[in-house]
């Protein structure tokens, strides 16, 4: 037999499907899967479908070194290949390395790691080359290239040895990334030389394997195109990975153990030796001495200040002498001088925190709220009103903030966020940008926050501060907890969410059903009153008696002529289309050149792009047709001066419903959102109060015999506004006030 692939498993069976079905798309023959489980009864039902020569091996509960020691003492393969059951090969990975193996007779073959949080499927989907790039790059990336570059131009011709330790040990940024993982190895080298796990360890057990490795091989080859991706877990919550999992204690006492048994086995072997005491070195003074100045666990300043004191005797001293701060704590930790090793840590990140504040002035925002601001008393009738993120005076803070201003005059004082600072508003609010000092002296002293987003991270709810969440829409679209996976976001998404929704003292659910979805995908505890079931306020102005009326002068407001029926058309953003930490890109997918033809004569179009998308719409030629209210501050005003909405998997259609008004869904791209990207919390196909079209063609023919339409989803219509709007009758900002302010 060629190959046996080595898999410990012992929970989250949802990657573990990714990781065989990556398998499967190898084309592999002559090989075998060792599926280490905990317990076969867990996984026996549920991997069949695979078709795949896997043999089942119960460890009962195990670290996974000893899983994995397990998988060698039954292997039959000429080669091993460890493979974590949370990550996925690319194709053709294990067969670039297997031919790789064979043309090399090499006894070790390593190929590239990259990093991910996209599940396979999404990744497969993903059409834009930059974009994969950016989202697999890992830490080590840039140390790969470099030894890339060296073996391009020869270098390591000569330097074999010097070759798989830039591989193996000197590319992974930190002990903890020395990794088996990606390898091709011979199992005669490892059973020639007694190689194996180290069981105890629970974290750190991939480096004293790989240790050994080097110790007993120079025949080390690197495939470029042999990709392996690893999954970070964007839930650390609910499923960490295993480096997720928090453990102070045990982890440092490990770590140190793991380092001093890699120091023990490479003694005679002085180049790997001096490689991994830089990784301690680095340690040191990048991560060990942040938790002596600011850690809350004394540890760090007893114990564990008089264990790396030991440690650092047994590193090399040209490495403890890289830098001055280096060299100078290095030595007053060595001579257990905590109070000098204090006063020259503070003042290095003093240094560090300068540079970061004069390279950007936010950071020295945030230091003033946090040491001088935040000692400032809290102002008691003071409230602070934020929509996305500075974006726009909208949404439901805007209507409790006008409710508080008409009914309690004179009784708050109201700050408003917002990034455009010439915006006037009404009842004198006043008017701080983003991310400013003033901002951040606001987030320190009022009493009271109103956002329709996340707070910002830095920000800390001091005792005394309440804190209302109002949200921005009924979700269709799965959020937060409640997806699988994070495409849109920072694989910290969920692990920040959890953290910011801790800070919420009231949440508004606008129906029943969102209430309940609430308190799953934010995993919102409601305690007594804590969830507001008012509906939302930004809909009360959809109740007002004299809407006609207003719709007709904010038409007038915009240019919209009044002999003519309108549509709004309101896309959502795809997932699939975030390119960058908040950078996000859209393209229209309706014709709206042929809607203008076909439609001109009766109607025109607004279109609202959602805020999250970067790019403005080109609407040359389609003057009097199109207008692109994107920026328009309040969408509650635009479905006022709307006949006819046009949206897909934006929330906008439940507000909408609450005028009763005709809608339809351009679902062009139905399976792909629903399948791969966020899937939906109902079932469109039988729910939705008006048809899903997928072409402009159907579209056009849909407003064109609107009035077919409108009578052929009557009942469902009735159905699902009984469901998502029985509770906004106009009065949701009162409700809201009476609890949250007259209350506090």
């Amino acid at each position: 037999m060629k190959l046996s692939i080595i898999i410990p498993f012992n929970r989250y069976i949802h990657y573990l499907y990714d990781c065989l079905e990556s398998i499967k798309n190898q084309n592999l023959t002559d090989y075998e899967v060792l599926l280490v489980v905990d317990a076969i009864e867990d996984v026996k039902d549920k991997i069949h479908k695979y078709d795949l020569p896997i043999t089942l091996i119960e460890s009962g509960e195990a670290t996974v070194g000893k899983k994995r020691n397990m998988g060698l003492n039954l292997a039959k393969g000429d080669y091993v290949y460890f493979l974590d059951s949370d990550d996925y090969v690319l194709p053709n990975c294990l067969n670039a390395l297997m031919k790789e193996a064979k043309k090399s007779n090499n006894q070790v073959v390593a190929g590239k790691r990259m990093v991910s949080w996209f599940k396979k499927k999404v990744y497969e989907t993903m059409s834009d080359e930059t974009n994969i790039e950016r989202n697999l790059k890992d830490k080590d990336h840039d140390r790969l290239e470099k030894v890339e570059r060296k073996q391009e131009e020869h270098v390591y011709d000569s330097e074999p040895e010097q070759f798989k330790i830039d591989l193996l040990i000197r590319t992974r940024h930190a002990l903890r990334n020395v990794s088996c993982l990606n390898l091709l190895i011979k199992r005669s080298l490892i059973e020639e030389n007694h190689i194996s796990f180290k069981e105890e360890f629970f974290w750190y057990t991939d480096a004293p394997f790989v240790v050994e490795l080097l110790k007993y091989t120079n025949d080390v080859s690197f495939v470029e195109d042999a990709l392996l991706v690893k999954r970070k877990h964007n839930d650390p919550i609910n499923r960490p990975a295993l480096s997720q999992i928090k453990d102070p204690d045990g982890r440092f006492d490990e770590f140190i153990e793991a380092h001093n048994y890699c120091l023990e086995i490479s003694k005679d072997y002085p180049s790997i030796h001096y490689y991994i005491n830089a990784k301690m070195a680095n340690y040191f003074t990048s991560f060990f001495a942040k938790k002596v100045r600011r850690s809350e666990d004394d540890k760090w300043r007893t114990t564990r200040f008089d264990t790396m004191a030991k440690v650092l005797t047994r590193i090399e001293p040209e490495l403890l002498k890289k830098s001055l701060y280096r060299r100078r704590l290095s030595k007053a930790c060595m001579n257990h001088d905590l109070k000098k090793a204090q006063k020259i840590i503070a003042a290095h990140l003093a240094g560090v925190k300068a540079k970061k504040i004069f390279k950007n002035k936010n950071e020295m925002n945030k230091y003033l709220y946090r040491h001088k601001y935040k000692n400032e008393p809290i102002q008691k009738n003071l409230i602070m009103f934020e929509t996305f993120r500075g974006a726009s005076y909208a949404d439901s803070p805007k209507y409790i903030y006008e409710y508080l201003a008409k009914n309690f005059p004179g009784q708050y004082e109201f700050v408003w966020v917002l990034n455009d600072t010439k915006t006037k508003l009404p009842y004198g609010g006043t008017v701080v940008k983003r991310m400013t000092r003033k901002y951040a002296y606001y987030l320190a002293v009022c009493k009271y926050f109103v956002f329709n987003t996340r707070q910002p991270l830095w920000y800390r709810k001091r005792e005394g501060q309440v804190f209302l969440e109002t949200w921005h829409g009924t979700p269709l679209k799965r959020l937060a907890f409640d997806q699988e996976e994070v495409t849109a976001a920072s694989p910290t998404y969920k692990a920040q969410f959890y953290r910011q929704k801790q800070e919420w003292d009231y949440l508004i659910a606008p129906n029943a059903f969102s209430s309940e979805i609430f308190k799953s995908c934010f995993m919102y505890k409601d305690e007594g009153d804590t969830m507001l079931d008012t509906g939302y306020p930004r809909n009360d102005l959809l109740s007002d008696p004299h809407k006609e009326e207003i719709a007709k002068e904010l038409k007038k407001k915009v240019g919209i002529p009044l002999d003519k029926k309108v549509i709004l058309y309101a896309p959502t953003w795809r997932d699939d289309e975030y390119y960058g930490n908040g950078a996000y890109k859209f393209q229209l997918k309706l014709n709206l050149e042929q809607m203008r033809k076909e439609l001109g004569d009766e109607y025109v179009i607004i279109l609202r792009t959602h805020y999250y998308i970067a790019d403005v719409l080109d609407l040359t030629g389609l003057d009097g047709f199109a207008f692109n209210l994107s920026k328009y501050d309040d969408i509650t005003e635009i479905y006022l001066m709307s006949d006819i909405l046009i949206t897909d998997y934006s929330s906008v259609f439940f507000d909408f419903a609450n005028l009763k008004r005709p809608m339809l869904f351009y679902t062009y791209d139905l399976d792909k959102y629903r399948d791969v990207l966020r899937g939906f919390y109902i079932n469109m196909e039988e729910e939705l109060p008006g048809p899903l079209v997928f072409t402009t063609d159907e579209v056009i023919d849909t407003i064109k015999h609107m009035d077919e339409i409108t009578e052929k989803y009557a009942d469902r219509y009735v159905e699902f506004y009984d469901k998502f709007c029985g509770w906004e009758d106009g009065h949701s900002s009162q409700r809201v006030v009476e609890t949250v302010f007259e209350k506090n």
